[in-house]
Formats: structure tokens, sequence, C-alpha cells
């Protein structure tokens, strides 16, 4: 009996003894940072303040720029949404795959479209490192069952499916509201304005505006929800108590913004604050970036209220360049925008903070490329992955050899290696053009015929790495 008793005594001894050294290894492990990935729609690269946008304030967003670091040359693997989306999140080139196209309108209904099943996403990778996911905000990697947020790696989601969706409920209550139409209620051509000045129709897109909400309700993880007030602003309030919700354990938050994406809805209190902007349609999407912005300032003050800020590593970004003609949303100085493949489509404002351990602020213009996320996460958060294509970047500062950039979307194909950025587009021509960037950032200068041999190397590498890539899967 006192044998026994003895016997037990040592196995409690043992036992506490090993949850005390086990209490005094995670004591002296740091936390480890919450990921916090902010992804704005259609934003074009010279908009922010701090890449010399002037027109429209973007005091937060710039303030996060000064916490950290500011890309100059920061890229995104396709230049529009859903194939954007879908190489950021894996962390691969999305033609890898075959995701190298756009599906908008019934074709995110479609049960063949979508991120494929064998595909992870950083949220996949993030639930078996411990991590709470979610995902706010736009999805837009398939609308059925298979592709839902909810089987790809998020424990939470609120937002749509689809490649948009109004900001404001008909009747559009305290908005001003721009749309695309065919023809104006006389039949004509141009632009009508409602006698109240808060609807605008206009022609010059030469189509009519997407039917966004058609089987595209907000949900509530997979329970349609009804929409109130602004969905930027709603989409702020969720990003915010979500962090509230789960600051007790780490987490990932996928903040996927649809501003400054069309339909063009300016709220009304942002309209007033936009009133020095003369041009109509540029002050409806001068409304839609304040708010924004405000919402972004509003997310980082609900992070510095739980203090959580010092230790929450921050992306910002566009999915891709911005549609100027379409709302204004400007690339300066950059050549042309959102679906092609100069630099107005695929160089986009792309900001990194994490207090904790990026000490120094400032910019970089070591170009990067949205594929380095996914490694600089679980490098952050000590997981297990391997990247083919990816860097950490927080180690950017030892990058010495020129990386090279790939993009193909069908007839539209490019390669950066260095300051050399190789373009085609064939439906217009089956040559390359070369452009300097060190030293030709607008791509204004084609140099191909005066560098024959690099264009061949440049070219030669494009196609072995074409060639390696899935076919298109629809």
């Amino acid at each position: 009996m006192q044998r026994k008793f003895l016997i037990n005594s040592l196995t409690v001894l043992v036992i506490v003894v090993a949850l005390g050294n086990a209490a005094l290894l995670h004591a002296d492990s740091p936390p480890r940072p919450n990921i916090l990935l902010i992804v704005a729609d259609d934003l074009g690269y010279g908009e922010l303040g701090c890449y010399g946008g002037k027109e429209i304030p973007t005091p937060h967003l710039d303030a996060l720029a000064a916490s950290g670091l500011q890309f100059t040359n920061g890229y995104v693997t396709a230049p529009y949404c859903a194939a954007s989306r879908a190489g950021l999140l894996t962390g691969r080139y999305q033609t890898e795959f075959g995701f190298e196209f756009n599906p908008i309108g019934a074709k995110n209904e479609d049960p063949a479209i979508g991120l494929p099943e064998n595909q992870k996403t950083i949220g996949d990778h993030l639930q078996r490192a411990g991590y709470v996911t979610g995902l706010i905000g736009k999805w837009h990697l398939g609308g059925t069952a298979a592709y839902h947020p909810l089987r790809r790696g998020f424990d939470e989601f609120y937002g749509f499916t689809h490649e948009g969706h109004y900001f404001a409920a008909p009747p559009y209550d305290n908005h001003t509201t721009w749309l695309r139409k065919l023809a104006l209620p006389d039949g004509s051509s141009g632009r009508w304005t409602s006698q109240d000045g808060r609807t605008l129709w206009t022609t010059h897109m030469g189509h009519a505006e997407p039917d966004y909400d058609a089987n595209n309700p907000i949900l509530r993880h997979s329970q349609p929800v009804e929409q109130f007030g602004n969905l930027t602003e709603t989409f702020t309030s969720e990003a915010c108590e979500f962090i509230e919700r789960n600051r007790e354990q780490p987490f990932f938050l996928y903040l996927a913004y649809n501003a400054v994406h069309s339909p063009l809805q300016g709220r009304d209190d942002y309209m007033q604050r936009a009133a020095h902007i003369e041009d109509i349609q540029r002050r409806i999407f001068a409304a839609m970036l304040m708010q924004l912005d405000d919402g972004i300032g509003r997310v980082r003050e609900t992070l510095k209220q739980h203090d959580l800020e010092q230790n929450t590593l921050v992306f910002f970004l566009s999915d891709n360049g911005g549609p100027t003609r379409e709302l204004t949303s400007s690339n300066a100085p950059l050549r042309d925008g959102k679906g092609n493949v100069y630099e107005g489509g695929l160089r986009v404002p792309f900001l990194m903070s994490w207090p904790a351990e990026i000490k120094q602020s400032g910019v970089v213009d070591t170009p990067i490329i949205t594929t380095d996320i996914l490694p600089t996460v679980m490098t952050a958060v000590q997981g297990d992955y391997t990247s083919s294509t990816g860097i950490n970047l927080l180690e950017h500062a030892q990058i010495q050899k020129p990386r090279t950039f790939y993009w193909r979307l069908g007839n539209r194909q490019a390669l950066r290696r260095g300051k050399w950025k190789l373009v085609r587009d064939k439906r217009k021509s089956t040559e390359w053009e070369l452009y300097d960037l060190d030293n030709d950032l607008s791509e204004t200068s084609n140099i191909a015929s005066s560098q024959p041999d690099l264009v061949a190397e440049l070219a030669h590498a494009w196609d072995e790495w074409s060639a390696k890539q899935a076919d298109p899967a629809w």
C-alpha cells in the first residue's frame, strides 16, 4: 500500500515537473503573429498618397506604408480578379493548375469552374498550423458547393462568391450611383443624370452594368443575409468583430474588399468630402476609395485597442491594376491597366507591416510577386511549407540574382527579368516587344529590334516556362 502510494506520488511529481517545463517553454516562446491580408479590388498603382497620388487623401494606407515596407515593384500573377486571387491564395502561378482566365456572371455557378480541390490555400495551411481563419468579402474562386470558402481553408465566411456586388441595395438610398447602360432613357448615347443627381447612366463603355447581384447573395457562412447600409462599411465592421472575437488565439483574416470595383456607388458623407473633384465619375470613385481607407484605419485601430498591432503581420495590395476608363482608377505612371500585361495591369500598390519584426520601415524597389506572401506567412508562423516559386519577403534585402516573373493569359503574355520586360499580345502581333523598365517605366519605347539576342533569350525562357503550365481548365 505504501509502495503504491510512493509510485503514484512519483508519477504525480513527474507530471507536475513536465507541465512546469512545458509552461516555461511556452512562456519563453514568442507568440505567433496574427496574419491580416487586405486586398482591394481594381485599385490602380497611382492612387494612394504613398505612391504619388495627390487628389484623393488616403491617410490610413499611407500610415500603414510608413509603419513597414512599401514595395514599388510589387506584382500580381494575373491582371484580373479571379486568376490573380488563385495565385495569391495558393502561392503558385495559377496557370500551373489551369486557372488562367476570369469567370464572370453565370460562369461563377458552373460546377466545373473554381479553384481546383487539390490546391491548398493559405487558409488550409494556417488551419493545420492551429490558426482560426476567416474570409470577409469577395471570394470569386467558384460559386458552387465544392469551392465554398468553408471547404477551402476558412473557419468563417461573410461575403459573396461572385466577381462583384452592389455596395448599396436598391433603391440605393444615401448613395450616388453611376451605372453603365446600352442607351440612355431617350435612346441616345452619352450621359444621363436624374433630377435629384443621385443616379447617372453612361454609355461610354458600350455595354451594360453586369448583373452582379444575380444568384449572388451576401452570405454569413453559407446562409443568405439581408444587406443593409454600405457594403464596404459592413465588411469593415465584420472584420473588427472577427478580430475582437478571436483576439485570444492566433488568427488569419483575409479581408477582401470589393471596393473600388464597379458599380460606382458613393455614400453621401464621402461624396461631400470629395466635393472638390469636379468630374462626377471621379468624385464617386474618390468617395469609395476614401471609405475604403477609413475602413482599413478602423481595422488597424481595433488591433491597437487589443494590443495586437505589434504582432500582426499585415499585407495590403490590389488584385490587379485599375480599369481607368471604367472607374478612373489611375495606374500612373504605368502603361495600360486591368486585363493587360503591361505594367499598369500587373504592378500594384503592395504594403507589408509587422512592427514586432520589421524594425526599419522604408521603400523597397526589389521586384516581388504575390506568390511570395504564402512562404513569408509560413516562415513567420514557423509552419511547415516549401515554395517552388516564392520567397520570404522578410529577407528581401538578401535577394541578389534578378528573379524572372512570367505571365500568360491566353494570347497576352509577358516576362520580367531584372530591368527587362518582354511583352506580346498575339491578338495584335506575334512579335515580342522589349522594354527597359529602369529607363522606361511607362513602356513607351519598344527596343526589341536593337536587342535581338536578348529577345531570343527571354522568349526562349518564356516558352520553356509556358510548356510546363497546364492547359486552361475552361
